[in-house]
């Protein structure tokens, strides 16, 4: 009878070992569909979407992978690097911004590296699907990288989604971008469309006429120099076919501009997102714990406050009921912002997807100007645009943040926002204070609310009449002295009400080596300079010494304070535009 108990223990014990992993993949998969519903909204923005289709982990490959990798000889192929000889490449640098040398020889079909993570291999997605239009704005942009473009999105796309690719010609007069490019685009049967503007027009305007000229349910806006990974473009279409008013952007690899090597620019498991500092430069942020609890799997789409702004895909219907780009923007900058501001406020919501990975030139320089489009314009247009994006979307506590970052941009004329703040009026949509504490609470944990400036403008050096500059370097890096030149940048010089000293993004401060620009503490606004009005120094709390010019070299470095040593005397200009 011992024996019989003892083997219906042991019964009992291995059934219970073996209903546990049922139980754990049972409610596993019943968390993975709430999750992904959570995802949606559980909304079905197409009626071809049903319930049975919210895509899945399977066991092998999913359902848009390719089921064999190709593998050719040559150079560039597997997103190797292709070295060139200098004497070869230099020239058409300067021309390009990349190695245009390299990019001929490099096949405009070529094989690159899968970047995306494993378990992306194995999600089955919805059969159907709204169909894209692909929008490629370029201005003389190189022939072979521009193809190569049109390529990969080709051969990487499943043709029942791809409907057509619009390239939006914005004024180029290379030649190679005229007949030769229109007779090349004839041996895609019409899925490639050439449209040319008849003056120069910027990059988001030209954008915006490339969304009127769509005739796809959804548009995907790429730059001119990149490359699609392997199924690319469903994992985009997905969460917008659930709701369509989401805007999906890929994660993006980089292409190096000399040997156009292939990389991933993440470190394997760790998810970023787009944030901002006050000044509006575009930053990112590993994925907050907050976020990542509300995923089952690392893998799927994720929340994020802005985007780059080159790579993204939204719904035709609703990008253009948004107003598409702000009309007055001026060539490129910021509108990624105005977007981004724009549907979160408004009643969207942006996701970036770890399983759609595309690869991005990233310039040397850039290899051409504005032209006209910069022409009876005081000041940055960058910083233009930014004013006109701050004073539509943000409410006046942020906006102090914006002009105490760049406090000159208050002389800026913007232009008529009139229309801007009537389709916020009509759209209903919350504030920036919401946005902030909704959307992109981790802003604050890298760039704290600003303390006001006490001074800022020119510092000009009361012996010498020179001005403090940053010398356009990078930090860490010695501060020096420049002939003032009045149109601030690198001489504008900012002191905020704790003590921080700033250029810039960056701030000031010394050691033995003399008067350094440095990279601002993560998290931290203040600092240790003081501005003595009497004796108009400029006082550093914990060397208890001031910032004092060498008679001789003109070099900086904190020296024992002198009130009567001009060479330690200081004074604060406003900068206005120019």
């Amino acid at each position: 009878m011992k024996v019989y108990a003892r083997k219906g223990r042991l019964i009992r014990i291995v059934l219970i070992l073996c209903i546990i992993p049922l139980l754990y993949l049972l409610i596993n998969y019943s968390e993975s569909r709430k999750n992904l519903h959570k995802i949606y909204n559980g909304r079905l923005a197409s009626k071809l979407i049903k319930e049975e289709d919210v895509h899945l982990l399977s066991e092998g490959l999913g359902n848009y992978e390719p089921k064999n990798d190709e593998h050719f000889n040559g150079p560039g192929e597997g997103g190797l690097a292709f070295n060139t000889e200098a004497v070869n490449s230099d020239d058409s640098e300067i021309e390009y911004g990349m190695n245009m040398f390299a990019s001929d020889q490099i096949s405009l079909n070529r094989t690159i590296k899968d970047t995306r993570p494993k378990e992306c291999k194995r999600w089955m997605y919805p059969q159907n699907l709204p169909t894209v239009s692909v929008i490629i704005v370029f201005h003389n942009e190189g022939f072979s990288v521009l193809m190569r473009t049109v390529h990969s999105v080709l051969n990487r796309s499943p043709p029942q989604f791809l409907k057509e690719i619009l390239l939006v010609d914005d004024y180029s007069d290379k030649t190679d971008l005229k007949e030769k490019l229109d007779k090349y685009v004839e041996r895609f049967d019409g899925r490639v469309r050439v449209i040319r503007n008849e003056e120069r027009e910027g990059l988001i305007r030209t954008r915006s006429r490339g969304a009127q000229e769509a005739t796809a349910e959804v548009i995907v806006f790429l730059d001119a120099h990149c490359e699609v990974n392997k199924n690319w473009l469903v994992p985009l279409l997905t969460p917008i076919a659930f709701d369509e008013k989401t805007m999906t952007v890929p994660i993006i690899d980089g292409i190096d501009h000399k040997t156009f090597e292939y990389r991933p620019v993440y470190g394997e498991g760790h998810n970023f997102r787009g944030i901002f500092e006050w000044g509006l430069l575009y930053k990112e942020n590993e994925l907050p714990k907050r976020e990542e609890k509300r995923r089952a799997h690392s893998s799927e789409p994720y929340y994020s406050p802005t985007h780059a702004g080159g790579l993204f895909a939204i719904n035709r219907k609703y990008f253009l009921e948004l107003g598409a780009y702000d009309a007055g923007l001026l060539v490129w900058g910021g509108e990624n912002f105005e977007l981004s501001f724009k549907i979160w406020q408004c009643g969207g919501k942006i996701m970036w997807v770890p399983c759609s990975r595309v690869g991005h030139v990233y310039r040397g320089f850039m290899p051409y100007n504005f032209g006209k489009l910069a022409e009876k314009k005081k000041g940055p247009l960058i910083t233009i645009n930014y004013k006109r994006v701050v004073e539509v979307w943000m409410d006046d506590q942020h906006k102090e943040y914006f002009y105490t970052r760049e406090p000159s941009a208050r002389y800026l004329e913007m232009g008529d926002i009139s229309d801007q703040l009537a389709l916020k009026e009509r759209l209903g949509c919350k504030s920036f204070s919401w946005f902030m504490e909704n959307v992109a609470y981790d802003v604050y944990d890298k760039y704290p609310q600003l303390p006001e400036n006490i001074f800022w403008g020119e510092l000009i050096n009361s012996a010498n009449m020179k001005c403090f500059d940053a010398m356009g370097r990078q930090p860490p890096s010695l501060v020096g002295l420049q002939h003032c030149h009045g149109y601030g940048n690198n001489q504008l010089v900012r002191l905020n009400a704790a003590g921080q000293l700033g250029i810039g993004e960056r701030c000031v401060d010394a050691d033995s080596t003399g008067i350094k620009l440095v990279y601002c503490r993560l998290g931290t606004v203040d600092g240790p300079w003081v501005y003595k009005t009497e004796s108009k120094s400029i006082f550093h709390r914990t060397q208890n010494k001031c910032i004092a010019v060498h008679p001789v070299s003109s070099s900086l470095s904190l020296m024992p304070c002198d009130p009567n040593n001009s060479f330690q005397q200081w004074m604060f200009k406003i900068v206005k535009p120019r």
